[in-house]
């Protein structure tokens, strides 16, 4: 019996906690991160700074995310992913402390982009969903990627009217550290995450013929080009779009509610999607995805806005929001195997990390200058469209080299 199946087979009884665990430090990590947009417009009247010094930080920090992912990837692949998950819970909670003691544009670029993109490269997608598929027998790993996920995405739901109610309560500065309070409470939820190492035992890859094999696959170049747009349009609409309604008339009251819509709406997303992923062909249901997000954005730009608009705009975003992680996370299993599935999937992340860092910073950028968002939302739709003809022709057949590890 190898390592992981040694893995799986002691973790049989007890899926729930696993996927409870991971999807509640999903769930909490992304949700801070969903909910930054509402702290744009505070945080840069309170301080006097442009929207673009908000905007740059939460750029560099997703690009930091996706620059770090294949290496804490790497590590968690190697040691585990229990004190990949601890560290990175740690460094967040330090993260928004700094942010909420930033005096300058630079220090909140350093705090905001720098520790709390390291932050989420270990206890977001690659660490967490890394773990599941060592621990969770075969049969059951579509259902754990979209049950983690839609657990933490009920999270993400959760905290952005958290986040609101402390803003008021104590402040934008207040808000940050109460969070980073949670962010050290959820320790715990690190030990169930006790998956074995990935160890190159007689019959299995290397690391570094792992990863010759993938760089040398069209399908992963594809998945990666794919990848940049789902980066690109998320970011962008978290990081924007409260601000985009308040200037077209709307209420503070209707962007939060609009933003809690997206990850009610992604609880359900994420669960159907990546349940369907072990029914269909994951690159046909990727394709789908980017083509009806392309649609929706081009209707909400079309259509009058109104408070209505925007939560039917919300319902549909929300629903097909991070159902694209774990069929991209499952794809890459499919072809590559489970043995560095974090360190590969790491790789593949950088390039919706790097989109994320254009859609936010180009959004905050195009705004500065023109006083619109219109050729962002041009560009987000543009985008979509090119991803669903990209995933459409990737071979998704297992490799061989993988196909024991995956079995």
């Amino acid at each position: 019996m190898t390592a992981v199946q040694e893995c799986e087979a002691t973790q049989r009884g007890r899926p729930w906690t696993i996927v409870v665990a991971g999807g509640l430090v999903m769930g909490l990590e992304l949700g801070v991160r969903h909910a930054q947009g509402i702290f744009l417009v505070p945080i840069t009247l309170d301080h006097g700074w442009p929207r673009e010094a908000f905007g740059f930080a939460l750029a560099v920090q997703n690009l930091v995310w996706g620059l770090a992912q294949p290496f804490t990837g790497m590590v968690a692949d190697r040691y585990g992913s229990r004190w990949m998950v601890v560290a990175g819970l740690l460094c967040y909670a330090a993260g928004l402390v700094l942010m909420s003691l930033a005096p300058t544009p630079a220090a909140f670029t350093l705090s905001a982009g720098l520790c709390i993109g390291m932050a989420l490269s270990g206890t977001a997608f690659g660490t967490v969903y890394g773990a599941l598929n060592r621990l969770v027998v075969p049969q059951q790993r579509s259902w754990a990627l979209g049950m983690a996920g839609a657990v933490g995405g009920l999270g993400q739901f959760l905290v952005l009217p958290l986040s609101q109610g402390l803003i008021a309560q104590l402040g934008w500065a207040g808000a940050l550290a109460a969070l980073s309070l949670l962010c050290a409470l959820l320790l715990p939820c690190a030990k169930p995450l006790n998956d074995h190492p990935a160890t190159a035992g007689p019959g299995q890859q290397r690391l570094s013929s792992a990863l010759r094999e993938a760089f040398g696959h069209r399908g992963f170049w594809l998945l990666n080009l794919g990848f940049l747009a789902c980066g690109f349009q998320l970011a962008f609409i978290a990081a924007h779009l409260p601000a985009y309604v308040l200037d077209r008339g709307l209420s503070a009251r209707h962007a939060v509610a609009g933003l809690a819509l997206v990850a009610l709406a992604n609880v359900a997303g994420t669960y159907v999607l990546g349940s369907l992923g072990g029914r269909y062909r994951r690159k046909h249901l990727l394709a789908g995805v980017y083509l009806a997000r392309s649609l929706a954005m081009a209707a909400f730009v079309l259509l009058p806005l109104s408070p209505w608009s925007l939560y039917a705009f919300c319902a549909v975003m929300g629903f097909l929001w991070l159902g694209t992680v774990p069929l991209t996370n499952g794809l890459v299993l499919q072809v590559f195997g489970v043995q560095y599935i974090a360190t590969l999937f790491g790789f593949v992340f950088f390039g919706h990390q790097l989109g994320a860092f254009l859609g936010v910073w180009l959004g905050a950028a195009v705004f500065d200058a023109t006083r619109s968002y219109d050729v962002i939302w041009l560009a987000g739709i543009g985008l979509g469209l090119l991803a669903a003809l990209l995933h459409w022709p990737i071979d998704d057949r297992p490799l061989v080299s993988a196909t024991p590890a995956a079995a």
